[in-house]
């Protein structure tokens, strides 16, 4: 392997870190947390917190698995390992995060009463027959 070769895989795998450091800021931001709180989970320092986030520093594995179990996510996600997932499920789970257990349990009833009933039939947005669900 030429120097060249290696400076290549340098750059791909900071570009890789960089992605996952934007993940862990865009959740610690959306959970409204400060880096002093995450750090404080992590057990290191603001500027530690704030040198991954930026990419200056790699978070190890025990780190990466605190910050998952901090946001309520896999470490799937912040890795952005997880092709199952998508934007509607994402959105999705972070509302859910926000409820209430009681009202966490009623959505969970709900969605296991439409995984059984069957794919919804497709109405067309104009159809006057429809009533409108607001």
């Amino acid at each position: 392997m030429t120097a060249e070769d290696n400076g290549r895989d340098d750059i791909r795998v900071d570009a890789e870190g960089l992605r996952v450091a934007e993940r862990i800021r865009t959740e610690r931001e959306y959970l409204n947390l400060t880096q002093e709180q995450v750090a404080e989970v992590l057990k290191i320092s603001r500027a530690a917190v704030s040198a991954i986030e930026t990419g200056r520093r790699k978070v190890h594995a025990p780190e990466l698995k605190r910050l998952a179990r901090l946001f309520g996510t896999s470490v799937d996600r912040l890795l952005g390992a997880d092709p199952d997932e998508d934007e509607t499920t994402t959105a999705l789970f972070r509302t859910a995060r926000t409820l209430s257990e009681r009202d966490r349990m009623q959505v969970l009833r709900f969605a296991e009463f439409l995984r059984n009933a069957g794919p919804a039939p497709q109405l067309d947005e104009g159809d006057a027959s429809q009533p409108n669900p607001r």
